[in-house]
């Protein structure tokens, strides 16, 4: 347990949601300094424990709202849990949003060095995989173009080789697979692959099952926030299944 990656212990995460309409920033004011805000608590995380080895692969599965993309968030360091602690080792990218830290003013290029520092890469770092970066996403034509004028594929596209070249030692991927058309995908699975093969911790939020099996060495499944299985993948995938047929029977 000593050789871990990520780790998490009674991990909670809540969230403060408004009774009442507030229309601007001056009544919201007001409302908190006269003590008149109504909050309903909703935990979208709670009590989740688990260790990541290094080097493994877990899937995490949920129907929506479950929690998963919440999780991710919270491990990337996006959101600060509300109790309980977290320890993640090494240098770690997040695929959860992909293109998301872009400055749409900025070109293809220019965005690569920002989204690569907001990273935790170097310059220096960047530089040495620029070229292959450009070249993995296909958008040597476009890298000039300001990315406003990218599609959300292209975006994507961009996000993911920048996050996928600098090698990361924690690779948190989510649902980033379905990006670009049938080769692209293709490409990219085979990149994950590659990661994985030079001993990436992965953390893998996939609908698909099979992606699951293929991919990863264990899984976790979330329901409403809480952590209820956790094993192979084999026995938390039929688990995953069983919640879903339930569902669809109602």
């Amino acid at each position: 347990m000593a050789d871990y990656a990520i780790k998490l212990e009674n991990v909670g995460m809540r969230f403060n949601l408004n009774r009442e309409r507030v229309d601007n920033l001056k009544e919201y004011f007001i409302k908190f300094l006269r003590h008149q805000l109504q909050y309903n608590v909703f935990w979208g995380l709670k009590d989740i424990s688990f260790t990541v080895q290094k080097g493994e692969r877990l899937g995490v599965l949920g129907l929506n709202g479950a929690g998963k993309s919440t999780l991710l968030k919270v491990i990337s360091g996006v959101m600060k849990p509300t109790e309980g602690t977290l320890d993640v080792k090494g240098e770690i990218a997040p695929l959860i949003e992909l293109g998301a830290g872009f400055d749409q003013n900025y070109s293809g290029g220019e965005n690569i060095y920002l989204y690569g520092a907001t990273l935790g890469f170097s310059r220096k770092q960047i530089r040495e995989v620029w070229d292959a970066i450009v070249d993995f996403s296909e958008l040597r034509d476009f890298i000039d173009v300001p990315v406003k004028n990218y599609s959300s594929g292209m975006r994507a596209r961009l996000g993911f080789s920048i996050a996928c070249m600098v090698n990361p030692d924690v690779l948190i991927l989510d649902e980033v697979l379905s990006v670009g058309d049938a080769p692209f995908k293709a490409k990219s699975e085979a990149k994950i692959m590659e990661l994985f093969n030079n001993g990436a911790t992965v953390i893998f939020v996939s609908h698909s099952m099979e992606q699951v099996k293929r991919l990863c060495n264990r899984a976790i499944l979330l329901e409403k926030g809480r952590l209820i299985a956790s094993g192979d993948t084999e026995s938390v995938c039929a688990e995953y299944a069983k919640r879903m047929n339930g569902v669809k029977k109602k």
